[in-house]
């Protein structure tokens, strides 16, 4: 699983005009899901953003996380994290996978970030057609690999 993270201000999500999900300051999690992805992927990553300490504390040090600002997060898929762009320039997503492996796997990453946050996450919709807007706050914009644990 390939994810970026973005520190916001606000983010929210539309589709076809309507606005499915929005939060306040948080996180935007992008996230990209190819075949060899698993439960321990979803597992490692979501303790990874919850715990990130990059919020600041009362002396403007990046030193809090999440949890401790009691903020929110939006998740959405985002199959083009896994492009390739070596040949030519049109990308190749020959990495991303397909729906019937990537949509159960997202599914299970939005539950698992979820009861690790302890509430309800923002989400998108898998497949459709999204508009995404945010404030990114710093900017502070991560990107973490889970094949890259090491």
């Amino acid at each position: 699983m390939r994810v970026v993270i973005q520190r916001t201000g606000h983010a929210s999500v539309t589709i076809n005009g309507v606005c499915k999900s929005s939060i306040k300051k948080g996180l935007l999690v992008l996230v990209g899901i190819e075949d060899s992805d698993n439960q321990e992927d979803i597992e490692w990553l979501c303790k990874k953003i919850i715990n990130l300490r990059i919020f600041d504390d009362e002396n403007g040090v990046m030193n809090k996380s999440i949890l401790d600002i009691d903020g929110d997060i939006l998740v959405i898929s985002q199959f083009t994290l896994h492009a390739s762009t070596k040949k030519g320039n049109r990308p190749s997503y020959i990495r991303a996978a397909k729906a019937p492996v990537s949509i159960p796997l997202y599914e299970a990453f939005c539950k698992e970030l979820s009861l690790s946050l302890g509430k309800e996450i923002g989400t998108g919709e898998f497949g459709a057609d999204m508009k995404v807007e945010l404030l990114n706050d710093g900017p502070v914009t991560i990107c973490i690999d889970t094949k890259n644990k090491e």
